[in-house]
């Protein structure tokens, strides 16, 4: 808490997920692998003026129609498929209808979400905690770089164990958790980048 309080300080509320809506914010989870959200952000304003932004649009979608409205987003063909994979998935086990996932039990969910091709833990989380607001802490390079460079955890340790510290730590909270990923992110993007830039860094003096 000590962390979050600094950087909350330093960079104040991120306002995340931006998204209009739980699916839109699912699409987009998948879409922001290995790639930046501005590039996303143009992905999902094709989708919206071609008015595809709906399961249904994308289940009918041809692969070849669906890559060109999400290229900005890159590996878009493979972006592509593994949005079909999503989409299969939740109109054949929810009929496209968020609120038929809301009444599913968190950890049910997350092993449906795992299943589908291409939904790896990160983004599978990212979809529990922002469009279905669950309290699931988010794992991604930025928190890894940053706990593992401040002694906190080995960077090599898996995915469960930095999220298990993350759950032992603070109350199970979805607000939080939302708001202190988000805050990571920043610190990554603006201080703690491969080439770190320590001087200014809200962390500077609290970890060795």
């Amino acid at each position: 808490m000590d962390i979050y309080s600094r950087l909350f300080s330093t960079f104040g509320r991120q306002h995340w997920w931006p998204g209009n809506g739980p699916f839109e914010v699912m699409v987009g989870a998948i879409l922001t692998q290995n790639t930046n959200w501005g590039n996303v952000e143009r992905a999902i304003k094709n989708l919206k003026q071609a008015k595809a932004l709906t399961p249904a649009a994308i289940h009918e979608m041809s692969h070849e129609r669906l890559a060109g409205l999400i290229r900005p987003a890159g590996y878009f063909n493979i972006k592509a498929k593994r949005l079909k994979a999503f989409i299969e998935f939740f109109i054949n086990r929810y009929s496209g209808r968020v609120s038929k996932m809301r009444k599913v039990d968190t950890k049910t969910l997350r092993r449906e979400l795992l299943s589908v091709n291409g939904i790896g833990p990160e983004t599978a989380d990212s979809m529990l905690l922002y469009a279905l607001e669950r309290p699931v802490f988010v794992i991604d390079a930025y928190t890894k770089r940053v706990l593992s460079r401040h002694g906190i955890m080995d960077g090599s340790e898996s995915y469960e164990r930095f999220q298990e510290l993350f759950h032992a730590a603070l109350s199970s909270d979805v607000q939080l958790f939302n708001e202190y990923h988000a805050l990571l992110v920043r610190l990554g993007k603006d201080f703690c980048k491969p080439r770190p830039r320590c001087e200014g860094c809200p962390l500077s003096g609290l970890l060795s």
